[in-house]
């Protein structure tokens, strides 16, 4: 293993063995020179490698595992979990949606008094199946069943998890709110790298660009809009509302990233905003009564 510096006779190689691409990848990563050098030659004479071609092919192998590695990290990061929950949460959702309807359509032929969605399906579920056709409606309704159940798994999952992952984002937006941006972002670091103008837009980007074809009129908000500071905000002051919440969900995802800490002002801060626009509106709202 290199000792974190880069050796004078044999480059960055020096002291690695040819098959311990771990070791040669932290003497790459690691390793400093106070000045470049020809290191591909220092490698040839010293013997560390037959030739400049051998020493190439060596260096590539070493930073293709590296970039692996971290590759593999990444994917493993706790934003990253978020991210992979709540897509898999909303796909059980829309898959339970679609079955749900083709079980009501199926089982209304066959049993009376057949309900409406996951919960009629469930009900089929329940039900004794009397010959084949039977049995394979009510084992559809049960995958219907079992694709819900595990849907409520994976928001219990979010809720409890999130709030460790981004505390400060979890508790401005909620837990499913705050993965949902994540996942939009890719990923706590992209999420808090960007304006808070993106964030207040995520997940409108089909409205986004038909505003920049010139065929529809900027979108106010995206995802942000589930949020009780933006739906419930009297519909002219939504944009106000969704800029306002836009900016401390953009820092509260910076501190999460940066410090990993909660942040009691920036929740408190947001709550002021909140009631000055509300207070807002129903001043406006009152002066229009009295005319």
């Amino acid at each position: 293993m290199n000792d974190g510096t880069a050796p004078p006779n044999g480059g960055w190689f020096e002291g690695v063995d040819r098959a311990d691409l771990d070791g040669a990848a932290a003497a790459i990563t690691d390793g400093e020179a106070d000045e470049p050098d020809d290191w591909p030659a220092l490698a040839v004479a010293s013997g560390r490698t037959e030739s400049t071609d051998a020493y190439y092919e060596w260096l590539h192998e070493v930073t293709v595992h590296a970039t692996a590695r971290v590759v593999r990290e990444r994917e493993r990061a706790d934003d990253q979990q978020l991210k992979h929950a709540v897509r898999a949460m909303d796909d059980a959702a829309r898959t339970a949606n679609e079955l749900a309807e083709r079980v009501e359509e199926w089982a209304g032929a066959l049993f009376d008094d057949v309900g409406t969605g996951v919960d009629a399906a469930r009900d089929v579920a329940a039900r004794d199946p009397q010959d084949p056709t039977e049995e394979r409606v009510v084992a559809l309704a049960s995958q219907v069943a079992a694709l819900a159940d595990e849907r409520d798994s994976l928001r219990q999952y979010l809720e409890t998890h999130a709030p460790t992952v981004v505390p400060n984002l979890a508790e401005m937006a909620g837990p499913v709110l705050a993965s949902r941006l994540v996942a939009l972002a890719g990923g706590l670091e992209p999420l808090a790298k960007m304006p808070a103008g993106t964030v207040q837009v995520l997940g409108a980007e089909d409205a986004l660009f038909a505003h920049l074809r010139g065929r529809a009129p900027s979108p106010k908000h995206g995802v942000i809009f589930t949020h009780e500071f933006v739906r419930g905000t009297r519909r002219d002051d939504r944009g106000s509302a969704a800029r306002a919440f836009a900016a401390k969900l953009a820092l509260a995802a910076r501190v999460d990233h940066y410090a990993g800490e909660r942040r009691d002002r920036l929740h408190a801060d947001l709550a002021e905003r909140m009631a000055r626009i509300r207070a807002r509106a129903e001043e406006t709202d009152e002066r229009g009564d009295g005319a």
